[in-house]
């Protein structure tokens, strides 16, 4: 097969990306067989994988449902990957037509199909950036615009904080966003945590050492304390499932083994 159209030149095909590996254990057709390759063996190594992965997707859903029933109509997606499969405008509109959406990723493949997705959509822009370089992040002129009118704007840190080693201080990096948002605005994240299944953090860390983006997984402690500065929204920094689930019957005996751990928190 030869290279798909919205593939940048240069772009490695023969090596993974969290991006891609993410959109395989979704169901997507927006990856290679490097990134099959790698998502086959973390599934060997951790049989929940999709499921977990499926219901960060169902978590994302549920918090910009929220977040669009309090009134909020301006997103900021970082680190949104392909916005497929329930996305973030698609969502957001389902409450408030109006929604804007800005996706963020730094990584070109996933940008470039974004946009290729995206073309004929106003209310949505993609930029490529790089959350560790946050300042540079905060003034593309999609997010300047974005930020300047003063509405609330709920910034989504969904699976991306885990993909920042504790050298780039992703407390920092949060306290910057937090710092830049009009008054209102919210706060959407989850993380991948060493709770709930330690035994399989140690091994899936491993893993992710091949790829340019290495996995740090963290406890709850450290993950509550990103919310610095924002109201969390009951039920608080919770497993997966236990985040305002459609049906509370369907969390089932074991919301740990879904390992991440989310929230949503309003800005004080």
């Amino acid at each position: 097969m030869g290279r798909p159209h919205w593939v940048p030149a240069g772009t490695d095909l023969d090596k993974p990306n969290a991006a891609r590996v993410y959109d395989y254990y979704l169901g997507g057709s927006h990856n290679f067989e490097a990134d099959r390759e790698m998502a086959r063996k973390a599934i060997e190594l951790w049989p929940d994988l999709p499921a977990i992965m499926r219901s960060n997707r169902a978590f994302l859903r549920r918090a910009v449902r929220r977040v669009a029933e309090r009134g909020i109509t301006r997103f900021l997606d970082i680190g949104s990957g392909i916005p497929t499969f329930g996305a973030v405008h698609e969502v957001a509109r389902g409450i408030r037509p109006e929604s804007r959406v800005v996706y963020v990723d730094r990584d070109p493949v996933a940008v470039a199909h974004s946009r290729l997705l995206l073309k004929d959509d106003p209310l949505s822009q993609v930029v490529e950036a790089d959350l560790r370089s946050v300042e540079d992040l905060l003034s593309r002129p999609e997010v300047t615009e974005l930020l300047d009118e003063g509405r609330p704007v709920a910034v989504l840190l969904v699976a991306v904080l885990h993909f920042i080693t504790d050298e780039d201080d992703p407390a920092r990096l949060v306290s910057v966003l937090r710092d830049a948002l009009p008054p209102g605005s919210a706060l959407v994240l989850s993380h991948a945590s060493t709770e709930g299944r330690p035994d399989q953090a140690g091994p899936h860390q491993d893993l992710y050492k091949s790829t340019p983006t290495p996995l740090t997984m963290r406890g709850r402690d450290r993950i509550t304390a990103l919310f610095e500065g924002f109201e969390l929204v009951e039920p608080g920094v919770v497993f997966l499932p236990e985040w305002h689930p459609e049906n509370p019957d369907g969390v089932g005996p074991h919301p740990e083994w879904m390992s991440g751990l989310a929230g949503v928190g309003f800005l004080r």
